[in-house]
């Protein structure tokens, strides 16, 4: 059974940082296919909105994918060793401002790698503010 824990969240003044964790179990982080997914993603919702895909990582070769309004601020990354992906999150802004979830799926990166119903199994959310 795959589970994603979050952890990380947390409240931060414009132009600070953050990063998000996810711990999985069930998939083997860094493997080219584990549990049916190949990839991991990080998502943000805010109310009256629709779920946003922000980052998401291959897990076969690290390859990275981000929203282009976190390029060059957000950095996804994988550690095989604990089987966790981070969200390093940097020079926040107030429009941040949202529930963040870890995502694992299969994915086709080359279509879209942040469709939702690509993605099977979700954390629980962690909440991100970041104030002016």
């Amino acid at each position: 059974q795959v589970q994603l824990v979050e952890s990380g969240g947390g409240s931060v003044q414009a132009g600070g940082s953050l990063r998000l964790a996810c711990v999985a179990s069930g998939i083997t982080v860094g493997s080219g296919l584990s549990a049916g997914t190949n990839a991991l993603g990080w998502f943000r919702q805010v109310p009256t909105k629709a779920r946003e895909g922000v980052a998401a990582i291959y897990l076969r070769d690290g390859t990275a994918y981000y929203a282009d309004s976190v390029k060059g601020r957000f950095a996804i990354s994988q550690d095989r060793g604990t089987n966790t992906v981070y969200l390093q999150m940097n020079n926040l802004k107030p429009e941040d401002t949202a529930v963040y979830y870890c995502a694992a799926g299969t994915v086709i990166f080359s279509i879209d790698p942040f469709r939702v119903k690509s993605y099977s199994y979700w954390g629980q959310g962690a909440q991100v503010t970041v104030s002016s």
